[in-house]
């Protein structure tokens, strides 16, 4: 929905709220034009149903304001003398509309200073969630996100089992563009397994500003371009629409921003025709073939353990070992083996369709140079460069895209070039011959950006192996994601914290009741 179809949608809203309780406001010794009036309706609302003014603000908060009109509106039922529970299941159920019911057929009292409390335990209860809701939504939507990490695609700097929290603060909250979903679920709702949200009506994509913007080597959450494919292998054609927001979250490291140019080369990154250069903790992996002589007896338990290698991500043959997931300081320490004969990294040198744009004989460790998309830049189009942006065009810019020979039409105009609307970025796993990334499916749009991991608060070896398997990594708690040096854990100064609070919070009480005894 475009910004001017949402101001039309509000101006319906505040209309038909208008002519709903126009009387209302008039038992209330209010205005009746004052119901009409967006905003100010609002803010004379609260002051009649007895309630702080700023709640007109969670009125325009995506998702945290389907929780707070039916607050609204059984508190507007309740303040005119409608308090049965009948009445305020009503009011729920027609979305409000009980209140113009009431307001045209029924002789009111207006109660100014009736009882704010709830009128039952049951109510009690309910509004207590409800609050408790609000309050975790807003801090889920607009600061900070559980996420946990389901693949090995940046293992060693992100390990499979990792709980974190990914800050929405630092590159900027984005404001949910999917107004009716459940609260703190994705795209599912648990148990049922069915679809969480409806895709009617959407909110223009808008982000608050932030402190930083994304940099080279950032780890970023974000959600998944292509989730919206017809089939995983074809990249090319889109199927089963799903909200940017509701799209599958991906956690990879940014090896390229808007005006970059990638290339890789024998599985070397290459930004703008200089080696990518790597954070400490980015420990990058590839798969390596490992001969051996079959003669000299080599301990490949205590090795495997040294190496620090995951079980799967090595297959061990009579004369081979084929390791998935290994480092560069890894393939060194094996040169120094006795019994291994030659330790050679693979480099693809088949030609593979599935990778970006897939028009060009490329793989997964040769491709490129790709230029990424900066906003306000321009590109020339031809055939050459269509494949390119052809996605960027048509599904992340919303633009109407013709082609016929060597004639390009956008939005039915005829032109041979493109200026980009936002930028975009060029996302990959460490894991570089096991990860399903921008290789494959090309520029991540900035409003896709979800935030950055900056803490990693649990971590549990085996979490996809049955409850009965888990193991919690110690060394892993409480450790933050970014970083000089090797991560920290800062569990302890969380326990020392923990008993301060718990410690200080039994003095307290006992001297609050001391004094409560002194009173008497």
């Amino acid at each position: 929905m475009e910004l001017s179809s949402w101001l039309l949608f509000i101006l319906l809203v505040q209309l038909i709220h208008g002519i709903g309780t126009w009387k209302l406001y008039i038992a209330a010794g209010r205005k009746p034009w004052g119901a009409f009036i967006p905003i100010y309706n609002g803010i004379v609302l609260m002051q009649i149903i007895n309630r702080p003014k700023w709640w007109v603000l969670l009125l325009f908060i995506p998702i945290i304001n389907l929780f707070i009109f039916p607050i609204i509106w059984i508190e507007t039922l309740r303040t005119f003398g409608k308090k049965s529970t009948v009445d305020m299941v009503l009011g729920v159920l027609t979305f409000g509309l009980y209140i113009a019911y009431v307001n045209y057929t029924q002789e009111v009292t207006y109660h100014a200073n009736r009882d704010l409390q709830a009128p039952n335990k049951t109510m009690d209860t309910v509004g207590s969630l409800a609050f408790a809701i609000v309050v975790a939504t807003f801090v889920h939507t607009y600061f900070i996100q559980p996420y946990t990490i389901p693949t090995s695609s940046l293992e060693k700097s992100l390990l499979v089992g990792d709980f974190l929290f990914v800050s929405k603060f630092n590159y900027g909250a984005r404001t949910p563009m999917t107004t009716v979903a459940a609260p703190m679920v994705h795209d599912t709702l648990p148990l049922v397994k069915t679809k969480s949200y409806t895709k009617f009506p959407q909110l223009p994509y808008f982000r608050l500003p932030g402190y930083q913007k994304i940099e080279r080597n950032d780890i970023v959450v974000f959600n998944w371009p292509t989730d919206t494919v017809r089939f995983f292998g074809d990249r090319t054609s889109v199927g089963i629409r799903k909200p940017i927001d509701k799209k599958s979250n991906y956690v990879k490291r940014c090896v390229g921003i808007a005006g970059d140019s990638i290339k890789i080369v024998d599985g070397i990154v290459y930004n703008n025709n200089a080696i990518l250069k790597m954070e400490d903790r980015q420990k990058v992996q590839y798969s390596y073939k490992v001969a051996i002589d079959g003669k000299t007896p080599i301990n490949f338990e205590y090795l495997i353990a040294d190496l620090n290698i995951t079980d799967g991500a090595y297959q061990i043959a009579p004369d081979t070992i084929l390791f998935r997931a290994l480092t560069n300081a890894g393939a060194e320490r094996l040169k120094n083996v006795p019994g291994i004969t030659l330790v050679q990294r693979n480099v693809s040198q088949e030609i593979e369709r599935a990778i970006f744009p897939h028009t060009k004989a490329w793989n997964v460790d040769n491709l490129g140079p790709i230029y990424i998309p900066e906003a306000g830049k321009t590109v020339t189009l031809n055939k050459e460069t269509l494949p390119f942006y052809k996605m960027v065009i048509t599904e992340y810019e919303k633009n109407k895209l013709e082609v016929s020979g060597d004639v390009i039409k956008i939005n039915g105009q005829e032109t041979n070039s493109y200026t980009f609307k936002q930028n975009y970025y060029w996302m990959m796993g460490d894991n570089r011959h096991n990860s399903e990334d921008s290789r494959y499916w090309g520029f991540v749009p900035d409003d896709h950006i979800v935030g950055k991991p900056i803490f990693i608060w649990m971590s549990i070896d085996g979490i996809n192996d049955g409850i009965k398997n888990w193991k919690i990594r110690g060394s892993r708690l409480f450790t933050t994601v970014s970083g000089d040096g090797e991560p920290q854990s800062y569990f302890k100064y969380f326990l020392i914290l923990l008993g301060i609070y718990f410690v200080g919070d039994y003095f307290w009480k006992k001297k609050k009741k001391e004094k409560e005894l002194n009173d008497l």
